[in-house]
């Protein structure tokens, strides 16, 4: 049973996540996901929906076999609880591939990290996009 892990913020879903999910899952025979906590975000802004509102709408994809919020201390402590084989990466995820998997080794998890190089290519395939047209629409009303 090959275990594939993908982790993001999935602040407002969108078909990006979505391609992101399903060539994640098509790595192995479970996916996990992890949902990123709202205090471990300092790479980009804070997200626009909460953290559990988040959790609800990954754990209720059907190519999610279980999904939870990491952990707001140390990234790699719920990775060291699901033990993965495989840690899928988005194709504009920030880490850096061989760093992870050094990292990971250093956790006791033996785990191969692959970057999922499909992008979806749509007007408002990223959440930055979605936020851009509803301040777009919504200014030019009011």
């Amino acid at each position: 049973m090959v275990r594939v892990l993908a982790t993001g913020t999935f602040d407002i879903l969108h078909p990006g996540h979505l391609l992101y999910l399903s060539k994640a899952k098509s790595l192995g025979d479970e996916l996990y996901v992890i949902v990123a906590r709202d205090s471990m975000i300092k790479h980009k802004p804070k997200p626009i929906i909460s953290e559990t509102q988040r959790l609800a709408m990954v754990k209720a994809l059907s190519i999610v076999d279980k999904a939870q919020l990491g952990s707001e201390e140390d990234i790699f402590e719920p990775l060291c609880l699901i033990k993965p084989d495989i840690v899928a990466l988005g194709k504009n995820q920030f880490f850096d591939e061989k760093k992870l998997e050094s990292e990971l080794k250093g956790h006791g998890i033996n785990a191969r990290v692959v970057r999922i190089q499909s992008f979806e290519q749509c007007e408002l395939c990223s959440s930055a996009a979605i936020i851009r047209k509803i301040i777009e629409r919504y200014a030019k009303s009011s």
